[in-house]
């Protein structure tokens, strides 16, 4: 299978209790970006090393290590919509986000990314509705969860620990599915339920 064809099928479904996170992140370890890897211009907007002291332009901004655990327990992949969730979701969670914040994000994304990583119209509203969710979830700022301690635990553990609802992602990934049957990692989310 070529690195394309991973991306573009690798995700653990929501419904994956079992799978420890490091089992679950080793997989998509095989072919996943490294650190150095990531665009200057997405590291300066997304990682917190590049922060402001005191000053944070984006709340829920993440290494890429930490970026990929929340994948995992929001049972996403690492295809653009699934990265527009989980960016938005993160951010939401953190109970921050102001609306002016979100535009500019928004407007990075779809502007100033490289052209790879630009996110479209839809992108941009699944973007929004996860900042939402995430906003309206009671989970803890998924920014600020320190994984390592949870790497050998089940996934359904870490999410009931840190208070990813299952069924709020559940009813969202549903109307996802609606909007945009054509899209193969908006209809898979569901698999397993």
């Amino acid at each position: 299978m070529t690195i394309e064809e991973k991306v573009e099928n690798w995700f653990v479904p929501l419904s994956t209790t079992d799978l420890t996170l490091k089992q679950a992140y080793s997989q998509l370890d095989e072919f996943g970006l490294e650190q150095d890897d990531v665009p200057l211009i997405i590291q300066l907007v997304e990682n917190p090393k590049f922060d402001l002291p005191g000053i944070d332009i984006f709340h829920g901004a993440t290494n890429l290590e930490t970026h990929d655990y929340i994948h995992i327990l929001l049972g996403r992949g690492v295809m653009i919509k699934d990265e527009a969730f989980v960016l938005g979701f993160t951010m939401g969670s953190s109970n921050r986000v102001t609306t002016t914040e979100e535009r500019l994000f928004s407007f990075m994304t779809k502007y100033v990314y490289p052209k790879d990583y630009r996110f479209t119209d839809e992108d941009l509203h699944i973007f929004k509705d996860a900042v939402r969710l995430g906003f309206v979830s009671d989970c803890q700022s998924l920014a600020k969860v320190d994984y390592k301690k949870y790497l050998d635990w089940p996934l359904q553990k870490i999410r009931e620990d840190i208070g990813i609802e299952v069924d709020l992602l559940k009813a969202y990934y549903a109307i996802e599915a609606r909007r945009y049957p054509h899209i193969k990692e908006c209809n898979r989310n569901l698999v397993g339920f």
